[in-house]
């Protein structure tokens, strides 16, 4: 087929493989035939294409979305193919589910809109950071970043959506966010970048967050019903402190099922063996916990649910230098952004933990010196981390375990803060048995070395980045589209 012999072309691992006549086992023959190094090879050139591609649908989308609206009634241009609303007909031409197509139509439209608005915009060409000079539209930022193939359309639109629109006035505080967030998306998933670019949002905006968290929480339902079986099923509509809190309580139960961290102590290991070895599944396993919840109510036996660590939500809130409260705090773990009055209410109820970090979040006053890090220290490195450091991993901080980056055995391997960071047990484990290891020359980053010679920088969550002021743009990745 001339058609995957054209397609072959712009993969320059496959250029040459592939003739002119192959069909789509030829490709599948050819692929197989490649070393480990190849086939990543493909699938990352592969990815490039069709982001180029995709980019072609977006747009097509919009135009499609533009001329298919309400007010072209019978005579738009999905209606008079058959179909009610654009999202339907791109759906039918792509192939694809009903949430990518409404996608794509709200990707292309947005593309549109930006680029209708964008005429008198100033040329970004060469510009590093917002300043006062220079008015820079965030819109813009985003749309570039598509064309250019820096972010998938998934990227854009989770950055777009979470970010939403500025407050008056904050419209560089915006840009210099979309710029942090397009750096970030090559190594995280597209569902932590939404997540990042909500919490970032309430932490540029405490005013917005605080009216967000209350219309959320006036949204909080709780209702049952029976199914035409005569199941009784049930619907929960959670507000952010409510749907945090449950999840420390789950997680915390369930981390052995769903590799959470090692344990050391004999009683919560044998624990976490039988656990493991259950017969329940993960989600009858949630059940029973929730009953034994509400059966058990305040006379719950926290050991016998949770073992050596009692579920709780664990609230990050900055402190400055002159003892003001920032308005806006984090989750421990999903570094769900919660107004500050969440936070004082805690307060009252658990107290807190003073922990003084620099302006990177690196902690600069916690204790030292013990083979394991101690509890106290793990909040550290969780305040400063934020969950797992390796590249595109979203496992939250309850989930991993501390690593010290000098072996214990030779004499500079202190158990330091500075010298630990947090990985997942997946990771952790990988990076001991399969020849990764970790450095970091004082407080710089922590550097990842591959087994092969290659390096990348682990980087801390962008939410912490920004609760601690550590907010410098990246370089520009690229330039305005013509």
């Amino acid at each position: 087929m001339k058609t995957l012999d054209a397609i072959a072309a712009l993969i320059p691992t496959l250029a040459g493989r592939i003739s002119a006549d192959a069909t789509a086992s030829d490709v599948h023959a050819a692929i197989e035939n490649l070393d480990d190094a190849g086939a990543v090879a493909v699938l990352r050139e592969a990815g490039e294409v069709g982001r180029l591609v995709e980019q072609v649908q977006v747009i097509c989308a919009g135009v499609i979305a533009r001329r298919s609206t309400r007010d072209a009634g019978h005579t738009g241009l999905a209606q008079a193919r058959g179909h009610r609303s654009a999202a339907s007909l791109v759906q039918e031409l792509g192939g694809m589910t009903k949430g990518e197509a409404a996608r794509q139509v709200r990707v292309g439209e947005a593309l549109l809109d930006d680029a209708a608005g964008s005429d008198a915009a100033a040329d970004l060409s060469g510009v590093d950071a917002p300043d006062a000079t220079t008015a820079i539209d965030w819109r813009q930022i985003l749309r570039d970043g598509l064309r250019s193939g820096v972010v998938t359309s998934a990227q854009f639109d989770a950055i777009r959506r979470g970010l939403g629109d500025p407050p008056e006035g904050a419209g560089d505080a915006w840009a210099e966010a979309a710029m942090q967030l397009i750096d970030e998306a090559g190594r995280r998933t597209v569902e932590e970048l939404a997540a990042s670019a909500r919490t970032i949002r309430d932490l540029l905006d405490p005013d917005g967050a605080e009216a967000r968290f209350l219309a959320r929480y006036e949204k909080r339902a709780f209702r049952t019903w029976f199914d035409p079986d005569g199941v009784r099923r049930a619907s929960i509509a959670f507000d952010d402190e409510g749907g945090a809190y449950l999840d420390t309580i789950f997680n915390a139960a369930l981390r052995p099922r769903r590799g959470g961290p090692r344990f050391v102590d004999p009683t919560e290991k044998a624990s976490a063996a039988d656990l493991a070895a259950d017969p329940r599944t993960n989600d009858q396993l949630s059940y029973d916990l929730l009953l034994d919840l509400i059966r058990a109510g305040a006379l719950a036996d926290p050991a016998a649910m949770f073992g050596t660590r009692q579920a709780g939500l664990r609230l990050v809130q900055q402190i400055t230098g002159d003892g003001a409260p920032a308005r806006v705090a984090v989750t421990e773990d999903g570094l769900t952004a919660l107004p500050a009055t969440v936070a004082e209410r805690h307060l009252c109820d658990t107290g807190t933990l003073p922990i003084t970090v620099d302006t990177s979040g690196n902690p600069l006053d916690v204790g030292r010196e013990s083979r394991l890090f101690t509890p106290t220290q793990r909040i550290a490195l969780a305040t400063r981390d934020g969950g797992c450091r390796w590249t595109g991993c979203d496992r939250p901080a309850s989930y991993c375990e501390a690593h010290h980056i000098d072996e214990w055995a030779r004499d500079d391997g202190h158990t330091n803060i500075d010298r630990g960071i947090l990985l997942c047990r997946f990771h952790h484990m990988q990076l001991h048995h399969r020849q990764w290891h970790i450095t970091r020359h004082r407080k710089d980053d922590f550097v990842l070395h591959h087994p092969g010679g290659e390096q990348n920088v682990l980087h801390p969550r962008l939410p912490l980045r920004y609760a601690w002021g550590d907010i410098d743009p990246p370089p520009r990745r690229f330039h305005p589209a013509a």
